[in-house]
């Protein structure tokens, strides 16, 4: 009689492996994001394989693509994977000193001076929890936070619906004019391009930049430029030296000290809009966790940007200001 060989056991890590797989499409990748080699990244999905008796890959593909009954596999555990995170955050919730490991991504506009406090905080409050911190640009912070490479992160809100995130907005930053200090030109003549003064911007993959163009065609303003970058500091000093004129926000202008005695800034011509940014999280997060990184980012805001930025700026009283 011929022995029926057991199936490997159905393991909570090989499932993790197979969704960050078939997200990634490739194992290097995996192994590189997860500190596994990936000869043990291969192993588990075989074991996977094994198990449910069917193949979730074809392996002859690069980069790696799922089975028609994989992707089937893959849209149930998205969801059961999902539940079983929910469940461990709401275990977690009541407590963050017992919290073990947290990775928080910010936007570079704190990274000088909010971030430095926020990790003391942190530090002193969660004393054995392991913390990285990861300064990006928000599309970067937000991809991240899709694909569980961070936990929470502080960034700009991005214009589509989150539904594997959430989102908790803090603060309004209005867009604003920055001209050079000395300018020949009256301000809606530069702004309508009708001054020889180009428009310098940022670059256009920035969720900062969209913001502005779609609000720039709402308008119905096509401005020519000759610059383009992802740098605020970079761009606060094209302006200072003469060099053109740009669109950006009272935090942004605020960050740029060195240059300010050589710019000036404006409201921005009809209608305001602005940003907004939030503390962006993985729907496993702990709540607890969120809430003490939210009351404590909502402090140093007030205390180290808002309030001296109100005491030397009031006209923007009204518009740059936390939310609820």
């Amino acid at each position: 009689m011929s022995q029926v060989t057991p199936r490997k056991d159905l393991t909570l890590k090989a499932l993790e492996l197979f969704q960050l797989s078939a997200r990634k499409g490739s194992l290097q990748d995996v192994a590189t994001e997860t500190g596994l080699s990936i000869s043990t990244v291969s192993h588990h999905l075989r074991n996977l394989e094994d198990h449910l008796g069917v193949e979730l890959f074809n392996h002859s593909r690069r980069p790696m693509v799922l089975t028609p009954k994989g992707r089937v596999f893959l849209r149930n555990i998205d969801t059961a994977l999902h539940a079983i995170r929910t469940a461990k955050a709401e275990v977690m919730s009541g407590n963050a000193t017992e919290t073990r490991s947290l990775r928080i991504g910010c936007i570079e506009d704190f990274d000088s001076d909010i971030m430095p406090d926020l990790a003391v905080y942190l530090s002193d409050r969660m004393p054995t929890c392991d913390f990285l911190y990861h300064i990006a640009a928000s599309r970067e912070i937000v991809e991240m936070l899709r694909n569980r490479q961070l936990d929470l992160g502080i960034s700009t809100s991005p214009p589509e619906h989150l539904p594997d995130l959430t989102d908790r907005p803090m603060f309004r930053d209005p867009f604003v004019i920055v001209l050079p200090k000395v300018t020949g030109h009256p301000l809606d003549s530069i702004i309508f391009g009708e001054a020889a003064l180009p428009f310098l911007q940022f670059s256009s993959d920035l969720i900062i930049a969209q913001q502005i163009e779609a609000q720039l065609r709402r308008l119905g303003l096509s401005l020519p430029h000759r610059f383009a970058c992802g740098s605020n500091q970079a761009l606060m000093a094209m302006v200072a030296s003469g060099a053109g004129w740009t669109i950006t926000t009272p935090l942004l202008f605020s960050r740029a000290r060195r240059f300010q005695s050589k710019l000036q800034m404006h409201p921005f011509p009809g209608k305001s809009f602005a940003r907004t940014l939030s503390l962006i999280s993985t729907t496993e997060c702990s709540r607890s966790v969120c809430d003490l990184v939210e009351r404590q980012m909502r402090k140093l805001m007030t205390e180290q940007i808002i309030a001296p930025f109100h005491a030397n700026t009031p006209w923007l009283r009204d518009q740059f200001k936390m939310v609820s």
